[in-house]
């Protein structure tokens, strides 16, 4: 059980350098003089104090690049398994003592805070095991890059004495929306936007993201889910790289989400 001196929540960001596709990624420049990271940082602290985000970071010698950003905004971070990602996410909340996870992960810069506040609310409000916002596949509605999961430190625990696999392992939440043990739901959006993505996964797209943020910040919006959206629709450029991008990814993912 979670100790009396628990910490309610924590948004725990899992972060590594070593992507398989696009390596050292979330150093990348993004906006002036920030990274991927920094900029993810600076959008959730316009919500969260400094207090409430964790990076739980896959051990690497080249981290001290990552602890120097966090360190600069008062960061708190945890080091361990690189591909089990459940395990690292399961030892990192312990650490904290976490009663409660939000997990973001460092590839999407643009993830909305205050959607984060409103799905936790929910969550609480439904007393669920875990909530998602992009999974499953099949029926989500927000884009790839939106992505924030809320579950119980008590439901990972369960979850990680179960039989797992290694795709379970590495992607973390997989139990929670393939079996009927877990009180789960998917947050409501009314319009589909399934079928668009800013989250970094190749080169192209952080052009994509690039322009976005650019956007956002000349036209002074925070960037919620239907801004970004309209931002897309408004270039046809930016839309086509996106599009081949988005087949390229589901394609990947046909082996892992059923």
């Amino acid at each position: 059980m979670v100790s009396n001196n628990y910490i309610s929540y924590a948004i725990i960001i899992q972060a590594r350098l070593n992507s398989n596709r696009l390596k050292n990624k979330i150093l990348k420049k993004i906006y002036r003089k920030f990274t991927v990271i920094e900029f993810l940082i600076l959008r959730l602290l316009k919500k969260f104090d400094e207090s409430k985000i964790i990076f739980a970071l896959a051990k690497d010698q080249k981290n001290f690049k990552i602890k120097k950003i966090l360190d600069r905004h008062k960061i708190k971070y945890f080091e361990g398994s690189e591909k089990n990602v459940l395990k690292r996410y399961l030892d990192c909340s312990r650490k904290f003592n976490t009663k409660n996870i939000i997990r973001v992960t460092s590839d999407c810069p643009l993830v909305d805070p205050f959607l984060i506040k409103k799905m936790y609310t929910y969550f609480r409000k439904k007393k669920l095991d875990y909530l998602s916002n992009t999974l499953p596949e099949k029926i989500k509605k927000y884009p790839d890059g939106a992505d924030i999961e809320i579950f119980t430190i008590e439901a990972l625990k369960k979850m990680s004495e179960m039989n797992l696999n290694r795709d379970d392992k590495e992607h973390v939440t997989n139990k929670f929306w393939s079996t009927k043990k877990f009180k789960t739901k998917i947050y409501p959006l009314k319009e589909d936007f399934s079928h668009y993505r800013y989250t970094i996964d190749y080169k192209t797209d952080i052009l994509v993201v690039k322009y976005l943020i650019n956007k956002i910040m000349k036209s002074k919006i925070f960037g919620n889910t239907t801004e970004l959206v309209d931002i897309i629709k408004k270039n046809k450029k930016i839309e086509k790289i996106m599009r081949k991008n988005v087949v390229k990814q589901r394609f990947r993912r046909k082996k892992v989400f059923l």
